[in-house]
């Protein structure tokens, strides 16, 4: 049985900007596709390719981001694969709607005899806790293999194997705790994941989501960062990380 204890973020996609040969911008300084597909969107609403003020395009999206018109982030997506959160955690992930698409690991399908469990950060650090937190989570996997293959005889009238298994796991799978671990693919684009980076972040966030969201803060900076430079990594009272956003649900 594995216990996760940290999340991982994995970029799978991001903007790719094909710049039009009849409306070319008078780019500045050095930018991704993304930052630079917020930027054409933005000059086009007024015609201003030919860039007057000679402004970079770090200098264009900060005064995006001061006058607050989000709706030229909306084209620029980046979607992710989210590992070594818990259900619970994946739950609250997909409350955010607007602009998000998520594809998630189905347990009713995929076979948890062998699943990992996340350990809530609040429990990690104390013997203790962590001790019956694995000793609850243990028993509840050896009750799911045993509903499973108990499950498995009770339905060998069914011709399919493939849909004895289905029914079999949609069963058991309902002792499996929040903390089993999913795999799931989240996209969005930059306004709505800056919407939920500032919820998430804030040190009143749950401790797992608000891990999971400095997770991807961090890949999001290193992929654009004039589109979430103004989000500031610090530490908590309690030892964990936060962050606090310059400019607010633009």
């Amino acid at each position: 049985m594995d216990i996760l204890r940290t999340p991982r973020v994995t970029l799978l996609a991001r903007p790719q900007f094909l710049e039009p040969a009849h409306l070319p911008v008078q780019w500045q300084g050095e930018s991704s596709d993304g930052e630079r597909l917020a930027e054409f969107a933005g000059r086009l609403c007024y015609m201003s390719q030919h860039n007057p003020a000679g402004r970079t395009t770090a200098d264009y999206l900060r005064n995006i981001l001061t006058q607050g018109h989000g709706s030229v982030f909306e084209h620029s997506t980046y979607v992710v694969l989210i590992e070594g959160i818990s259900r619970s955690c994946s739950h609250e992930l997909v409350r955010h709607r607007a602009g998000w698409g998520y594809s998630q690991l189905s347990q009713r399908y995929v076979d948890e005899s062998h699943a990992a469990f996340v350990m809530p950060p609040a429990i990690q650090g104390d013997p203790e806790l962590e001790s019956e937190w694995t000793r609850q989570v243990a028993a509840a996997q050896a009750a799911y293999v045993s509903a499973v293959e108990r499950l498995m005889a009770k339905y060998e009238w069914v011709e399919s194997k493939v849909h004895r298994r289905k029914m079999a796991r949609e069963a058991a799978r309902s002792v499996l705790p929040n903390a089993t671990e999913v795999k799931i693919v989240a996209s969005a684009n930059v306004r709505a994941w800056r919407t939920m980076l500032e919820l998430r972040l804030g040190e009143g966030a749950e401790l797992e989501i608000r891990h999971m969201a400095v997770a991807c803060l961090r890949l999001l900076q290193q992929e654009a960062p004039s589109l979430f430079a103004d989000f500031d990594i610090y530490e908590a009272k309690d030892g964990s990380e936060a962050s606090r956003v310059g400019f607010h649900k633009v």
